[in-house]
């Protein structure tokens, strides 16, 4: 399934969107080239959870949690940019907070096969200089896909 994203507010706006629809246990992976927005998902999506403020990439950090009432949901997002090695990620202790949160993984690739029932976002640039997403829509998801 193909969308078009014309530029940052619009990509920050599907986050939005995607925030009236997730719950816990729900792993979003987002996918994509440096730049191409999947930090502005994330973003839009905790701003529409009730984030004040901007949120920081975790890129250094690698995982940041957000939880009531600071968010209406607890999320954790993860950015495995700098992970080398996918038996890294296991100390993260990523695993154990899904059970309550809403994981938002950027780089999820380098972590294959660990969450295989994600909604899997991939993001590339737009010759327009939009953003084309692309979305692999697992069953968990039926009657929560498309986002209006």
């Amino acid at each position: 399934m193909l969308r078009h994203l014309t530029d940052n507010a619009a990509t920050e706006a599907f986050g939005a969107r995607l925030a009236a629809v997730v719950r816990p246990g729900d792993v979003v992976a987002l996918s994509g080239p440096l730049g191409a927005g999947k930090t502005s998902i994330a973003r839009g999506m905790l701003a529409a959870l009730g984030l004040e403020g901007e949120a920081p990439s975790p890129t250094f950090a690698i995982v940041q949690p957000y939880a009531p009432p600071e968010t209406r949901l607890p999320v954790v997002h993860v950015d495995l940019y700098r992970i080398e090695d996918p038996a890294e990620i296991e100390e993260l202790g990523i695993d154990e907070a899904r059970a309550d949160s809403v994981l938002v993984i950027e780089w999820p690739e380098r972590a294959p096969g660990w969450w295989p029932d994600a909604l899997a976002l991939s993001l590339n640039f737009a010759p327009d200089g939009g953003r084309a997403l692309t979305a692999m829509v697992p069953t968990a998801w039926e009657g929560r896909w498309p986002l209006t």
